[in-house]
C-alpha cells in the first residue's frame, strides 16, 4: 500500500510538504505542489478525496496512536483508551484509533485527509523516531508520556522516575537491603519506551541513594519467564527480602509461584507493584502499589487538547506525583524483626 511517506520520497519533499498540498491549509509553491500531485498520480496514492474538501472545517474526531505490540499489556492499555474515549464524549468528540506499528505516516495520512482534529500518541519512546514527524503537523498533538526532548511538546504522564524511587525508598525504610525487580519485557527496554527507562532510572537511582542492592530481571510477559526470573531472584546468595514488579502481565502469577515456592507474602518475601488499583487489590494477597492513573492521564490528555484546539499556544510537561497505598504486602525485613 502506498503511503504519504512514498510521496514525499518520491517527489523529493518533507511528508509535511505532502499533507498541506493535501489539505490546503498552508501556502505551497506552484512547482512543488504540481510535483507532489504528480507523484501523488504516478504511484497511486488515494486519500479521502471528500474529507480532503472539508479541511477546513473540524471532524470533531480527535487520533489516538496506540500500537499494539505483543508486549504491551491491553488490559492496561484499554484503560486509558477508555478514558480517552470517554472524556473525548464529554467534549462531543469522537476517537479514531490507529494501532499499526507504521510511525508517523499513518498520523500524517488522516491528517491530510481531515479525518481527525488533534493527535493523542501513546507508546512514546524515549528517542522516538516519530517525534520529528509529530512536530510538523499543523494540528495539536499530545504525548502519554515524555521523551528525552520534550522541548516545545505536550505531554503528560505518571512521574515513572519518581515512582521507582518511592517503592525503593519504601523498602528502605522497612529495613530492606536486598530488593529484586521484576521488570517489563526486554523488548520494552531495547525500544527505550519512557515509561519502563524512566521507572528503572529512579528506582535504581535511589536504590544506590539508600544503600540498597537491586537485583534486576527484564521479564517476557509468559510464565516461564516469571519462573526464570525467580529462579535467578530467589537463589540463597542473593538473599532478597523485598520484590519490586513493574509487570502487569506476570503479576498474577507473582505471589502464587512464591506460595508455590514456600515464600510468603509479606512474612517471608514483601512484594509491592506498579499497576492500576484493581489489579494490586484483587491479587491473592492484595498487594501495596503505586498506581498507574490511567483515567486521569487520559482524561488530562484530551483536556490539554482542547485547550489547544481553543487557541492555547504553549506547550506544557505534567508529570503525575505517584500514590503509594500500603496493603500489607510490605513489611519490616525480616532480619530486621529479628532484632
Amino acid at each position: 500500500m502506498i503511503t504519504i511517506k512514498d510521496v514525499a520520497k518520491h517527489a523529493g519533499v518533507s511528508v509535511s510538504t505532502v499533507s498541506y498540498v493535501l489539505s490546503g491549509k498552508r501556502p505551497i509553491s506552484t512547482a512543488t505542489s504540481q510535483r507532489v500531485r504528480r507523484s501523488i498520480r504516478e504511484l497511486g496514492f488515494h486519500p479521502n478525496a471528500g474529507a480532503r474538501a472539508l479541511a477546513s472545517s473540524r471532524t470533531n474526531v480527535l487520533a489516538l496512536v496506540v500500537p499494539l505490540r505483543t508486549d504491551l499489556n491491553l488490559p492496561v492499555i484499554m484503560q486509558f483508551v477508555s478514558s480517552i474515549v470517554t472524556t473525548a464524549r464529554e467534549h462531543d468528540y469522537d476517537v479514531l484509533l490507529l494501532t499499526k506499528e507504521s510511525g508517523a505516516d499513518e498520523v500524517h495520512r488522516v491528517i491530510a485527509s481531515a479525518r481527525a482534529d488533534a493527535v493523542i500518541v501513546m507508546d512514546v519512546e524515549a528517542h522516538d523516531p516519530r517525534i520529528p514527524a509529530l512536530r510538523e503537523l499543523d494540528v495539536p498533538v499530545v504525548l502519554v508520556g515524555v521523551p528525552a526532548d520534550s522541548a516545545g511538546l505536550n505531554c503528560v504522564d505518571l512521574d515513572f522516575s519518581s515512582s521507582g524511587a518511592r517503592m525503593v525508598a519504601h523498602l528502605a525504610d522497612l529495613g530492606h537491603r536486598s530488593v529484586g525487580f521484576i521488570g517489563s519485557p526486554p523488548a520494552v527496554y531495547e525500544r527505550k519506551t519512557g515509561y519502563a527507562t524512566r521507572f528503572l532510572s529512579g528506582f535504581a537511582r535511589c536504590a544506590q541513594q539508600r544503600g540498597v542492592m537491586v537485583h534486576v530481571h527484564p521479564c517476557a510477559p509468559t510464565f516461564t519467564s516469571l519462573s526464570s526470573c525467580l529462579d535467578k531472584l530467589l537463589l540463597p546468595e542473593v538473599g532478597i527480602t523485598g520484590l519490586v514488579v513493574h509487570n502487569e502481565a506476570v503479576l498474577a502469577d507473582v505471589v502464587l509461584e512464591l506460595r508455590r515456592r514456600d515464600r510468603r507474602v509479606p512474612e517471608d518475601i514483601s512484594v509491592i507493584a506498579l499497576c492500576p488499583d484493581v489489579m494490586a487489590a484483587t491479587q491473592p494477597v492484595p498487594l501495596t502499589s503505586i498506581a498507574v492513573p490511567a483515567e486521569e492521564v487520559g482524561a488530562i490528555a484530551v483536556q490539554m487538547l482542547m485547550r489547544r484546539l481553543a487557541g492555547e499556544r504553549s506547550s506544557e510537561v505534567r508529570l503525575l506525583d505517584p500514590h503509594l497505598t500500603d496493603r500489607g504486602s510490605t513489611i519490616t525485613a525480616p532480619h530486621m524483626a529479628d532484632r
